[in-house]
């Protein structure tokens, strides 16, 4: 029905996308942060990609300058990938330099495109929500800069994903990239019962996914420690269950995730380093670790091999053993509640 809804698709695709949509034949990269897209009828496509603000984050002012550029060369077309890149799409080839001078003059960055750093996918987290046990975009931000070297050029093995999720409800998708930083509580609910008192019983038991909530008489409920997993399913549902700590409060490190279907297909990364302090602004410790894993993935990688197909080659406890983590309990899938898991996961010489 007209009026209804999002735009129709054919309103909102460029005209050279127009003309040629579903006649695409090969597509290269020939130069960091530009796509070129060849059709049937032998018609290029050229797009610029450029990083964003973490999380995407852009104020108004920005907004009405990344359309002005997009309007100067782009026919007005751009779009916002599913990792918050920014892509001017149709750029006349003779243009791609000046609209590259254009981005770079709004601190907008070109590169992020195959062989290279892809743009950092940062969920909210300290911002506005209440899950978060740290602050995702900050990170992002972090780490963007540490590894801005390397977004610019196109010289790693494969493409490389970095992203962040402020706490284990992954809306930043930290569990599926090449490397996750994922934020992590480490108390308990606090449970208050004057609160809890108007929250719906039964929901707050039963979201719980280790049967860790319990009834406590006369209205209320307890926690208990030996099998909270500190998932904060029972937070969303009672105002009177709030958790997070500044003190013990942090990230943990995931790696070897894999959400395409091209190679070995997707994957979920493993947890390696299971905690690492909140130390705003800058994350140093976080920072650290992230360049190591990449620059030991760099170092022993062949081409074309994703970080989770190199570790599969060389094996997880080679793996470990470069970067000189330690390993305990806390690396093995699953919690002591389901123990078979742990046979499904990071494996050694049992």
């Amino acid at each position: 029905m007209p009026g209804i809804g999002i735009p129709p698709l054919e309103k909102t695709i460029p005209p050279i996308v127009k003309r040629n949509y579903g006649k695409w034949i090969y597509h290269e990269v020939p130069r960091p942060g530009v796509l070129k897209h060849v059709a049937e009828s032998g018609e290029e496509c050229y797009t610029v990609r450029a990083g964003m603000p973490a999380n995407g984050r852009v104020s108004t002012a920005l907004a009405r300058s990344i359309c002005a550029v997009a309007d100067k060369y782009a026919e007005g077309h751009l779009r916002i990938t599913r990792r918050q890149s920014l892509e001017l799409v149709g750029v006349p080839e003779a243009q791609i330099d000046a609209a590259i001078v254009d981005l770079n003059a709004l601190g907008l960055p070109v590169g992020g495109v195959d062989h290279t750093l892809h743009n950092i996918v940062a969920c909210t987290g300290w911002i506005h929500c209440q899950f978060a046990a740290t602050g995702a975009a900050a990170i992002s931000k972090a780490l963007s800069d540490d590894l801005y070297d390397i977004f610019l050029k196109e010289d790693l093995p494969a493409k490389l994903k970095v992203a962040i999720s402020g706490c284990v409800n992954n809306c930043g998708e930290g569990i599926t990239a090449d490397i996750g930083v994922i934020g992590i509580h480490r108390d308990l609910p606090r449970v208050d019962d004057e609160k809890v008192k108007k929250c719906e019983m039964a929901l707050i038991i039963s979201v719980c996914p280790t049967g860790a909530i319990r009834p406590k008489p006369p209205k209320s409920v307890q926690v208990d420690p030996n099998r909270c997993m500190h998932c904060v399913a029972c937070v969303g549902q009672c105002e009177g269950m709030p958790i997070g700590d500044p003190v013990t409060d942090g990230v943990a490190i995931y790696v070897g995730g894999k959400s395409g279907n091209a190679g070995s297909g997707p994957n979920f990364a493993k947890l390696v380093i299971p905690y690492l302090p909140n130390t705003p602004p800058r994350w140093p410790e976080t920072s650290a670790a992230v360049r190591e894993i990449i620059e030991a993935w760099v170092a022993g990688a062949h081409k074309h091999e994703r970080i989770i197909d190199w570790i599969n080659r060389i094996g997880w406890e080679k793996f470990f053993e470069k970067l000189n983590i330690p390993m305990t309990y806390k690396q093995l899938d699953g919690y002591v509640l389901w123990p078979m898991s742990s046979r499904t996961g990071v494996r050694f010489h049992w």
